[in-house]
C-alpha cells in the first residue's frame, strides 16, 4: 500500500539520426504531462497552505487521490464545515488538533486557520511535504506513534481508510491514545454502516450534517461526535 515516489517517464525514443533532437512517443508524452501536472499540484498546494491568512470560498489544491490507498477527498463544503468545527472546539491557541487519515481536512484547516496547531497522521508519504506537521501512520500499528502524542490532543478527527470492523477498532485504539481522557472532542467520518460500532467503541452519535466527497461514493457517509454539537453540524440525530 505504501506510495512510491513518482518519477518522470524515461522511455525516450530517439530517432535513427543521433544528430537530430530526441522525440517522445505519444505514450511518453501523455505520461510526462500527467507527471508535470501532479508536480504543479503539489507546488500549488504548498504555496496555498503556507499563507498567513486566508478566506473561505477558495478551493485548496490537493494531491491526486490514490484509489489503491482508499483515498477519497472531501468536497469543499465538507472540508470547510469540519475545519470550522475543529477551530471552534479549540479552547486556546496552544491547544492541539490531530487529523487521522484525513489530509483534505488538514489542508483546509491550514488554509483557513493557519495559526491552528494541527498534526496529520497519514500513511501516504507524499504528504511529507507538510514537514513537522506530518507523522507516518499505519492503522495496523495503532499505537506506533511518538511518545509526546499520548493524551496530547484536545480535538481528534479520524477517517478510517476502510469500512471494516477491524480498521475501525484499530483506529479507535489510536484515538484513545491521542485523546485527553474525558476532555477531548472526537469527530469520526466514516460510513453509515459503522454507526453501531462507533457508538459501542467510542460512545459516538451521528450528526445531521452529511459529509460529501469530490468523487461521488456509493456508500453513505456520516459524521459522528462524542459530544453534543448543539445547533452545529445539524445536531445529533438521536433515535427516539
Amino acid at each position: 500500500m505504501e506510495e512510491e515516489q513518482v518519477k518522470p517517464p524515461n522511455d525516450i525514443a530517439f530517432t535513427e539520426d543521433d544528430d537530430d533532437p530526441p522525440t517522445l512517443s505519444s505514450h511518453t508524452l501523455a505520461a510526462l504531462k500527467e507527471f508535470l501536472q501532479q508536480q504543479q499540484t503539489i507546488t500549488d498546494q504548498t504555496a496555498q497552505t503556507d499563507g498567513e491568512g486566508s478566506e473561505t470560498g477558495e478551493k485548496v489544491a490537493l494531491i491526486a487521490e490514490d484509489w489503491r490507498l482508499s483515498q477519497f477527498w472531501y468536497d469543499q463544503l465538507t472540508a470547510e464545515t469540519v475545519a470550522s468545527e475543529v477551530h471552534a472546539l479549540l479552547s486556546n491557541p496552544s491547544s492541539l488538533a490531530v487529523c487521522i487519515a484525513c489530509p483534505t481536512l488538514y489542508a483546509y484547516i491550514k488554509k483557513i486557520y493557519p495559526s491552528v496547531n494541527v498534526q496529520l497522521l497519514e500513511y501516504d508519504k507524499r504528504f511529507e511535504q507538510y514537514g513537522s506537521d506530518f507523522t507516518f501512520y499505519d492503522y495496523n500499528k495503532p499505537e506506533d506513534l511518538p511518545d509526546q502524542f499520548k493524551h496530547a490532543f484536545q480535538v481528534v478527527v479520524a477517517d478510517p481508510p476502510y469500512l471494516s470492523q477491524e480498521c475501525l477498532e484499530k483506529v479507535a485504539q489510536t484515538i484513545s491514545l491521542l485523546a485527553i481522557p474525558g476532555k477531548s472532542y472526537v469527530l469520526l467520518l466514516t460510513g453509515d454502516v459503522q454507526k453501531d460500532r462507533a457508538a459501542e467503541l467510542l460512545g459516538m452519535h451521528s450528526c445531521g450534517f452529511r459529509p460529501q466527497h469530490s468523487s461521488k461514493l456509493g456508500n453513505e457517509f456520516r459524521l459522528f461526535t462524542n459530544y453534543d454539537p448543539g445547533m452545529r453540524l445539524g445536531g445529533w440525530e438521536l433515535e427516539k
